[in-house]
């Protein structure tokens, strides 16, 4: 892969920039995540959040976040704002479906990210029986790969139950993501066969960014060259059109951009999404260091803070720093993503300089 952007890429990223600014002053939220729980079934070796089996901070209450939701109804259209439950493990609550059904009656659709562990027969049709809209199930490759990195035994039976249920499923969007690693980078070809014989439509893929505890295993992290390959992998795949491949929003990926996902790359943090997390603060991606949050809900209105704060995620001039300081793609990477910086705003990983890294023929 040249480290040369072709012209038509400059032309289209440079379109593209001209759009985000507009979003940034618009700032239409259209996506809400809800860490709606901090306690979790598994303990997933990459896990970058605070989650655990018993979590020492209590769930918040479904009616402190419906009181969130009724401060924003007035100034968003429900119909195309997502609300995703997300955790630790949003299924480890027995009121997620009394939620869902007061967020459909206000008219919001809402879906969540699961590792699967809980999702039985009855507890989907519960869930869709309260308005569930969509749902991603994590299954990070085969049996052996899977379980080590989520450190469950019956992980991949359970997670791989939840894809086969949904695949009988018509009237939800559904999905699953894998976390490539180097245990499982080299039986992705395989993956993506036992995938579609599966039945699975669309797939995600994300690497691992070292953060929590995926920061001190470095089996977790993808060398330059293992990188660069996976990028490969998903491009030839959606030539290919058997199935729905995207890789995740994390970065910039120059001659990649429009090749291995459906739109250039942009952070949507702070722009159009949001999170209100389990101790109330208000912040954006739920993987957002805590330096980064803007509020509270126990003590800011949501719709203030959003409109009126948010200030590092929408001017990213402060990101223009080390490694960025003196690149020319700075307008339209501005800095990766905001859950790539550390608590010093310090940039953990440049997903651009990874791919120019690597030999002139990728």
């Amino acid at each position: 892969m040249n480290k040369h952007l072709s012209l038509r890429k400059r032309i289209g990223l440079e379109l593209f920039r001209r759009m985000r600014k507009n979003n940034v002053g618009l700032h239409e939220l259209d996506t809400l995540f809800w860490e709606c729980t901090l306690r979790c079934n598994i303990a997933c070796r990459h896990c970058g959040s605070d989650c655990r089996a018993i979590a020492d901070r209590p769930d918040m209450p479904v009616a402190d976040f419906l009181h969130v939701i009724d401060q924003i109804t007035p100034h968003v259209h429900p119909n195309r704002t997502m609300i995703i439950f997300t955790g630790g493990e949003a299924l480890v609550r027995n009121d997620i479906e009394a939620c869902g059904r007061e967020l459909y009656r206000r008219g919001f659709p809402w879906g969540m990210v699961s590792n699967g562990m809980a999702l039985t027969r009855k507890r989907l049709d519960s869930l869709l029986a309260a308005g569930l809209h969509s749902i991603t199930i994590s299954l990070d490759g085969f049996e052996e790969a899977h379980n080590w990195l989520r450190r469950h035994p019956k992980s991949y039976a359970n997670a791989l139950n939840a894809v086969r249920m949904l695949t009988g499923e018509k009237e939800i969007i559904w999905d699953v993501v894998t976390c490539v690693n180097r245990k499982n980078l080299g039986e992705l070809p395989a993956f993506k066969e036992f995938l579609i014989e599966t039945g699975v439509k669309r797939w995600r893929i994300f690497t691992i960014f070292p953060v929590g505890r995926a920061a001190e295993l470095p089996e977790l992290q993808l060398s330059d060259d293992e990188f660069t390959s996976t990028l490969d992998f998903i491009r030839a795949t959606r030539r290919e059109g058997r199935i729905h491949l995207n890789y995740g929003c994390e970065g910039f990926l120059g001659n990649y951009e429009m090749e291995v996902r459906d739109h250039f790359y942009q952070c949507r943090a702070g722009v159009h999404v949001a999170s209100v997390l389990a101790d109330g603060s208000i912040s954006a991606c739920p993987s957002i260091r805590a330096n980064f949050h803007q509020g509270n809900i126990y003590q800011d209105r949501f719709m203030d803070v959003w409109n009126n704060r948010f200030v590092p995620f929408r001017n990213r001039d402060w990101a223009k720093k080390d490694a960025c300081a003196d690149c020319h793609l700075f307008r339209y990477c501005e800095g990766n993503g905001m859950h790539l910086h550390d608590d010093n705003g310090k940039l953990l990983v440049c997903h651009y300089r990874r791919i120019v890294s690597t030999s002139p023929q990728r």
